[in-house]
């Protein structure tokens, strides 16, 4: 007879909900801080486009719609509405003309850095308020969760182009 163990006490289970409440608080915290973002905004479903092609640049139309598992008239408006505001740009595949790859646009990668930038420094000013001892194992075990869903099966499409993990001469100096 095995023993089994309850989600509540197993590590892993506790870890998995730990994070997803972090990654709650952080959607609330980026919903909060989009007034610090200057216009236009951009809904988080037409974000995660401008992640995915900005990751893959040139990534076909048909691969974005199984990336992001949806179908295809979803990802068609959502690419109308990125290009209608000058952030994607739609573009003939040099193999086959029936195909459409998408490419971010000089305007759309301004956008996103201003994000980011906006994002940083709310987590900059989190991560200040942590001990140093804290604030390096933190970055060295997001270093390994990243790598983590970086190797993820659902997300094999965009292994060759994720950010590189934080090293861990970097993680001790923060």
């Amino acid at each position: 007879m095995t023993e089994r163990t309850h989600p509540e006490s197993d590590p892993v289970h506790s870890a998995a909900r730990q994070v997803g409440r972090i990654v709650e608080l952080l959607d609330i915290l980026w919903e909060q801080a989009r007034n610090n973002i200057p216009p236009p905004y951009v809904p988080v479903s037409q974000l995660r486009v401008m992640y995915i092609v900005e990751g893959e640049d040139g990534i076909r139309m048909r691969d974005l719609t199984r990336l992001l598992s949806a179908a295809p008239p979803s990802v068609c408006r959502l690419v109308d509405r990125l290009q209608a505001l000058g952030f994607i740009e739609r573009l003939p595949s040099p193999d086959n003309g029936r195909e459409v790859m998408l490419s971010v646009t000089g305007s759309g990668r301004d956008h996103l850095a201003r994000i980011r930038e906006c994002r940083d420094q709310l987590l900059i000013q989190t991560l200040a308020d942590m001990p140093f001892p804290k604030r390096t194992a933190l970055a060295e075990g997001l270093a390994q969760f990243e790598q983590a869903l970086a190797d993820d099966p659902m997300l094999r499409a965009r292994q060759d182009n994720r950010a590189a993990p934080i090293r861990p001469d970097v993680a001790r100096s923060l």
